[in-house]
């Protein structure tokens, strides 16, 4: 489900919140693979490492092999690809492919450890396998985000194993140096082991020492091994901190003699109990419950739980990274993880709060243990914001969480490093803009994504309020309180779009009003991040009551929503818009927002390779299929969820006729945390063939309107 047209989903093998994602990497000339995968091209490798359905740019693809045919390979860091043959296959745990060499590769993996399966043809006496430190996923994009080779060594031992590590840096975030250890083993003696180096003017050169290292990106390292037998089977670790560490991991996770059939058992076994048991339905609608359990999984592939594998700072905090970003995820994502997943959730949140107090701002991305980047907002303060409000407490330190929220609302983070398309202020962490917010209460020009910048600001302080009235700083909450609604400072009463008058537009430092073309969408260097403000005028859901006063009352505000899906402004490939279709209950339509939403969700979601309308983007895609199918849609920061139509009959929330909660008739089109979820609760609803308007009157929450 949405490994091609853009969806980027990683489709190898993993455990849930895994450091190991182990996969095939895929490369043609001119083509990002963000994940390793694409459908066409070369494998250049199978890597230990990647990220779950990103854009942006391509990062990790390390600890690599790659299996070759043949007694003359005199030059193997030549940046060899080998021609693939055939489909490849996938399933939970495991993963197989077919090179145009005749080998077929096997994978599965475990939480920190991979196990590779070759099966070369059997009258092939020269079967190697090739590890090149040096590999990584390539950028072709321009942009500066390609990742660079720095260095590295390896070196084998008399027993036949490897050990060695890489540093790498760049990526879409930015990274400086950073460095990957691991540790390999074969189960088959190699009838010849030797280690290479290359620079970009000369080829491969043999090193019969079997100890190979480099401080230079120039120079190139790596090993070739060489058997005799068909059937090749190797494991390997990894880890963040030491050689010694990743051979741990290994030999913990997928001991000496361990069958491959052993770990791909397991990892089934792994999620059915950690994931797929978490929802359960007594559909047999084949297509649904492709769609739910496959949209369960690719949700559980990031963020890394890399707790005891921190290079930056010891601590007895949970430790969680490769976050790609909380600008997806904190709408709908991180609201599903907590309730499927509470006790993750709580050391996620609690990670968070460590990076913080030891790097300094909360990540709104972060990779290769590297904060960045920030499109918009600093949403890591909704996603504290939302876990405080729903309770999470445990062993959180909400004191400290909320020092790091209020180091974002008011500190500037420092412009380094200086980013090439965005150069005005940081894309590193926190919020680059804050000069303009503070002063003038709104953002100019000056700043790049001004306007995007300005209505997630408003979100942001909106969580800063909800955990300070809940701490009892009572002058902190009306500061913040007033700080939310400065997203009205950029509305534009006369701003004028397809029939309808006020949008959100970028503001001088004079006040004077920026005329633009509410459809025209940006990128880092614009107004507006991707959407345009078509969408981002519908953004400050804490504020929506007062949005349906501008934008003319009910009725206008029906109208408006309805053209963007008529005319086909509505994008569902972009978070920025997740919310639009349960607008309608804001102004008691729930049918319509019923209506909408099924209709997105049925006709832009199917379980093909092409089954995304959008980038996944670590599963945000999937989790707002997942709330579709639920029938619910959570509201970040408030204890908000917008009702809508569940898809199936044993969750019993087919929404249309009526509803109770907790055996009680329900008559409003909204309900909270604790109505439901805090302590366990009961949804039914009476089916209808059609959606019809049966709620009250009472509509959802608006805690910044006056």
């Amino acid at each position: 489900m949405g490994s091609e047209s853009g969806g980027n989903d990683f489709p190898g093998v993993a455990r849930p919140f895994g450091m190991v994602k182990l996969g095939p990497d895929l490369y043609q000339s001119g083509s990002d693979a963000y994940s390793g995968y694409l459908s066409t091209g070369e494998f250049s490798g199978f890597s230990l490492m990647h990220e779950q359905g990103t854009g942006g740019a391509p990062k990790y693809g390390t600890v690599s092999q790659l299996p070759l045919v043949g007694s003359n390979i005199s030059d193997p860091l030549s940046q060899i690809t080998v021609a693939r043959s055939g489909t490849d296959e996938g399933s939970v745990g495991y993963y197989k492919a077919q090179t145009g060499q005749g080998v077929e590769v096997e994978l599965s993996a475990t939480s920190r450890a991979g196990i590779y399966r070759y099966n070369f043809p059997v009258d092939s006496k020269a079967n190697n396998v090739l590890v090149d430190v040096s590999h990584v996923l390539p950028s072709f994009r321009g942009l500066g985000w390609g990742q660079n080779y720095k260095g590295g060594n390896l070196t084998l031992f008399d027993d036949g194993h490897y050990e060695g590590m890489g540093t790498y840096d760049n990526g879409w975030n930015e990274a400086p140096n950073w460095s990957i250890y691991f540790c390999g083993h074969f189960d088959t003696e190699a009838v010849s082991s030797k280690t290479f180096t290359k620079t970009d003017t000369m080829n491969s050169t043999e090193h019969p020492e079997g100890d190979v290292s480099s401080t230079s990106g120039s120079t190139r390292v790596g090993g070739l091994f060489t058997f005799t037998e068909s059937e090749i089977t190797s494991r390997v670790g990894i880890s963040w901190i030491s050689t010694e560490q990743a051979c741990d991991n290994v030999d913990r996770e997928i001991p000496k003699g361990t069958e491959l059939t052993s770990v791909v058992d397991d990892t089934i076994s792994e999620w059915n109990e950690k994931v797929f048991s978490k929802i359960k339905t007594t559909s047999t609608n084949d297509e649904s419950l492709n769609l739910l359990y496959s949209s369960l999984y690719h949700m559980h592939l990031i963020p890394t739980n890399q707790t005891g594998e921190n290079p930056g700072w010891k601590s007895r905090e949970p430790y969680y990274q490769d976050i790609f970003t909380f600008w997806d995820l904190f709408r709908c994502s991180t609201a599903l993880i907590q309730v499927l997943q509470p006790t993750a959730y709580e050391e996620q949140i609690r990670s968070l709060i460590d990076i913080w107090r030891h790097d300094g701002y909360l990540p709104d991305a972060r990779s290769s243990n590297y904060n960045g980047r920030t499109q918009g907002g600093s949403n890591a303060d909704n996603i504290l914001a939302d876990a405080y409000v729903k309770g999470v407490r445990g062993a959180v330190n909400w004191e400290d969480g909320y020092r790091a929220m209020v180091k974002d609302a008011e500190i500037t983070p420092a412009n380094y490093p200086v980013d090439p398309i965005a150069k005005d202020s940081s894309t590193h962490e926190g919020r680059g803009a804050l000069p303009d917010w503070l002063s003038l209460g709104y953002i100019t020009p000056r700043f790049t994504r001004a306007v995007t910048r300005a209505v997630e600001y408003a979100c942001n302080d909106f969580g800063l309020y909800q955990v300070a009235s809940g701490l009892e700083m009572d002058d902190d909450a009306r500061k913040y309180l007033n700080r939310s609604r400065n997203w009205r400072n950029h509305w534009n009463p006369d701003q004028s779009s397809l029939g309808f008058k006020g949008f959100v537009v970028p503001r001088n430092e004079d006040g004077t009003f920026i005329s633009i073309d509410p459809k025209q969408g940006g990128y880092w260097g614009d107004a507006f991040y991707e959407d345009g403000s078509w969408a981002y005028s519908w953004n400050d859901v804490h504020d929506m009551k007062h949005l349906v006063e501008l934008m003319g009352g009910k009725e206008v505000f029906v109208q408006r929503l309805d053209l963007m899906f008529d005319q086909g402004i509505f994008d569902s490939s972009n978070e920025p818009m997740f919310n639009l279709p349960y607008l309608y209950n804001y102004v008691d339509r729930q049918d319509l927002s019923v209506s909408r939403a099924r209709h997105v969700a049925k006709g832009d979601y199917h379980t093909g390779k092409s089954g995304l309308p959008g980038n996944s983007d670590a599963g945000a895609m999937q989790t707002w299929l997942l709330w579709n199918m639920i029938g619910l849609y959570p509201i970040t920061g408030q204890t908000t969820f917008l009702i809508h139509s569940p898809w199936f009959e044993s969750m019993t929330i087919d929404l249309g006729r009526s509803l109770k909660v907790n055996g009680k008739t329900w008559e409003k089109n909204w309900l909270t945390w604790d109505d439901v979820f805090a302590q366990g609760g009961k949804l039914e609803f009476e089916l209808g063939p059609t959606a019809v308007n049966w709620t009250s009157g009472v509509l959802p929450p608006s805690p910044a309107s006056e």
